[in-house]
């Protein structure tokens, strides 16, 4: 790797509070209202908050001690299993496959709020007027010109990548400098435009769209993917650990930037609850302005808005960054498909940004039937969800290390605490999963997508075979 495409601590500091502090911060409030009362919603960030850090723990503990696995956490996987064998290929590919499908759906997200806080600026956005019907499908103008944005800032974000990777970074260093500084400000204003009465009652039961009545315990749950899709790119520094100027800097820079985020989104997620009401936040694509405008009049909003626009740039820039660099260090490892090594002069794996990027599109296309609001909650569920597995799976390899003492040499006391932050973050990946797969249409519609990498299985296998000649026939045949 060239030494222009190396990336230091705030470079990757930056990658991780920017692909943290993305579509979440500004769409989730509305998301929690649908779900859950002030109580349930602030317990659920207090879970997550938790189970976010001891992963992150994980990340960076599995990067001192195996620092030869880079790529993000889906690699270890195949570390579960003996090297070379079909359970390790399989279990590393797909494991890759489900983690990159999270990747260009999260784009998508981010992508689509983008087109959300535009439309402060251009209202026609937001328009419902027919343009026109095919059979069963009416076609609104908003939806047809946010398809347009949407694709526009995706293909451009992917021109801007193609140029070099360390001017992409310094480009998302920017973006995300500045709205660390605009959201410390907005906490600021919260502060004082808080009122303790759009939280109360604090605790009230949940009343959903079927009429049943959902206890504390339920709207913890249903809460907690989305309270976990805020959280979703604190390995951002770990999947770009091959490309780091110094390895520690990886650990430094995903614990730093958890911090980071963890400030912003306790402070913003607690005071917008008390600057508008529950009925607002409900009826709100753009909670984060209305809560700003309701202070500071139009001119407040706008100002965030622009603040918004800058900042979800940022996260569209780290993410694409991201999703093209899963599966190209996946397939320097043999655990993906071999054309995705395919690189341009400047380093960067252009058959898989092109490839990231295309599957991306077909995803925008939901921007067409579907509000804003709508896109955003499927698809933050399914790439959520996505994500899950390679989390699992980095706790499960944590606890592994911690029972088997490999890399503990005369380490007890290490390997102990190191096995109960595994197990934790273990647990706490269960459940989470088992909340989000509790609505059968989106479990099966995200096991569908995990499944279909099925078809690609054969000739990942054939390349491993491939690269190990030498390596016993019964373990990579079918």
């Amino acid at each position: 790797m060239e030494k222009t495409n190396k990336l230091g601590l705030w470079v990757l500091t930056a990658l991780v509070v920017g692909n943290m502090v993305g579509s979440g911060i500004f769409m989730l409030p509305r998301t929690l209202a649908e779900v859950a009362s002030p109580g349930g919603a602030m317990f659920a960030w207090i879970f997550t908050g938790f189970g976010v850090l001891v992963t992150a723990l994980v990340f960076g503990n599995l990067a001192i001690r195996k620092p030869n696995l880079t790529g993000g956490p889906q690699i270890y996987a195949k570390e579960l299993f003996k090297e070379g064998s079909q359970a390790s290929i399989l279990s590393g590919y797909m494991s890759t496959w489900g983690y990159w499908i999270g990747n260009f759906a999260g784009n998508v997200a981010i992508i689509t709020t983008f087109a959300g806080y535009l439309s402060s600026f251009f209202p026609v956005l937001t328009s419902q007027a027919e343009w026109f019907t095919i059979g069963s499908l009416s076609l609104k103008v908003g939806n047809v010109l946010t398809f347009l944005v949407c694709t526009l800032l995706l293909w451009a974000t992917h021109f801007i990548i193609l140029r070099g990777l360390e001017n992409a970074g310094k480009l998302n260093f920017a973006a995300t400098a500045t709205k660390v500084i605009g959201f410390f400000l907005f906490i600021v204003i919260g502060i004082f435009a808080f009122q303790k009465s759009n939280i109360v009652p604090f605790m009230a039961p949940h009343i959903d769209e079927s009429g049943k009545s959902i206890g504390l315990l339920g709207q913890i749950n249903h809460a907690a993917v989305a309270t976990l899709w805020a959280f979703i790119g604190v390995e951002s520094a770990v999947v770009f650990a091959s490309r780091a100027k110094n390895q520690i800097d990886v650990k430094r820079a995903t614990m730093l930037g958890l911090l980071i985020a963890l400030a912003i989104y306790i402070g913003i997620s607690t005071l917008v609850m008390g600057m508008l009401t529950q009925q607002e936040l409900l009826h709100s694509d753009k909670p984060l302005i209305d809560a700003i405008a309701a202070v500071t009049g139009p001119i407040g909003g706008k100002c965030l808005a622009g603040l918004g626009l800058i900042s979800l740039l940022g996260s569209t820039i780290g993410w694409v960054m991201l999703s093209a660099e899963v599966p190209y260090q996946a397939a320097k490892q043999g655990l993906f498909l071999p054309a995705f090594l395919r690189e341009n002069q400047a380093g960067i794996p252009k058959f898989s940004l092109i490839i990231s990027n295309g599957l991306a599109q077909l995803f925008i296309f939901s921007t067409i039937s579907n509000s804003i609001s709508d896109a955003f909650n499927f698809v933050i569920t399914v790439a959520t969800l996505s994500y899950l597995v390679p989390y699992f799976i980095s706790s499960v390899f944590q606890v592994k290390l911690a029972w088997t003492g490999e890399t503990y040499e005369n380490q007890l006391k290490t390997r102990i605490i190191d096995g109960l932050v595994g197990l934790l973050s273990t647990l706490y990946s269960v459940w989470v999963i088992i909340a989000g797969t509790a609505d059968m249409k989106t479990f099966l519609f995200g096991i569908g997508l995990l499944a279909s990498g099925i078809f690609f299985y054969g000739k990942v296998k054939q390349n491993a075979a491939q690269k190990n000649p030498d390596q016993d026939q019964d373990q990579i045949s079918a």
